[in-house]
């Protein structure tokens, strides 16, 4: 289903303007959404994220909780960084030394200005993970923040899981589905998931530093744009503009029912 593009799409972006675009795509008071987001490919913002995030609370109003990845991919071992590399003689100090993640300070990289700034806001709730935690905002954010244990990225015992249980829906605004981290819930549960390591800086409940290293499901979101697009044309996907951002919005379980489905045909 596709949505009629905006009025005005080169004015400034306010935030009556960009309440508007959102409840034309199908964003309705009340719901739980789980948000990727380029502040870029919005167009030209008055009052830039922070104005993003109050046209998201005004959509949702008082009984809707929106959610973001807060990640921290950063906290991870040197010697698998290729974006850039760094010398193999640094290795040991940066694995002795990189500071521990601490969900109240920690910022998030690489997942956009929006993110980082739902983050801070007053009353939003982060999950715990040291390297995929999420933040979310509004009445179910504490519930759905709860749970994260430290050897589960983003499979059963992290909030991609509560999201999926809450009926949750993605907006995938200004971004594509590589970025869609709802898939990866569904590679938790093929059978046989590959496996991996990650190693990341933590704070012990003693309070005190430690590098710690745990098996988990490896993540591999190189097909996510084939299977967005597969996904996409069952119909299940609504899409349109906010401002002049492509925004896609689709049910989190419907997603993560026809990737557990995709994937062992595809991979």
């Amino acid at each position: 289903m596709t949505v009629p593009r905006p009025t005005n799409p080169r004015s400034p972006l306010t935030r009556s303007s960009l309440t508007r675009d959102l409840s034309a795509l199908g964003v309705r008071e009340g719901d739980t959404l789980l948000l990727h987001s380029s502040l870029r490919s919005l167009g030209w913002v008055c009052g830039g994220a922070p104005t993003v995030v109050h046209a998201l609370t005004d959509v949702l109003g008082a009984r809707g909780t929106v959610t973001v990845p807060t990640q921290t991919m950063d906290n991870s071992d040197p010697a698998t960084w290729t974006h850039p590399p760094v010398p193999e003689d640094w290795w040991p100090v940066i694995r002795a030394e990189s500071p521990p993640f601490d969900a109240r300070v920690t910022p998030t990289l690489a997942m956009g200005r929006i993110a980082e700034t739902l983050r801070t806001w007053p009353g939003a709730v982060r999950s715990t993970h040291p390297q995929t935690s999420f933040a979310a905002l509004g009445p179910q954010a504490g519930r759905l923040m709860s749970e994260h244990a430290q050897d589960c990225r983003l499979g059963e015992r992290s909030p991609l899981a509560g999201l999926e249980r809450a009926g949750a829906r993605v907006l995938l605004l200004g971004t594509g589905y590589a970025s869609c981290t709802a898939f990866h819930l569904a590679e938790y549960r093929l059978p046989r998931p590959a496996q991996e390591e990650f190693s990341c800086a933590v704070m012990t409940t003693e309070g005190r530093r430690a590098w710690v290293t745990h098996d988990d499901v490896a993540l591999d979101a190189s097909d996510f744009e084939h299977l967005g697009t597969a996904f996409e044309g069952t119909g299940a996907v609504t899409t349109g503009r906010v401002g002049q951002a492509t925004a896609r919005l689709f049910s989190l379980p419907r997603a993560v029912e026809f990737a557990t489905g995709w994937l062992p045909r595809h991979r």
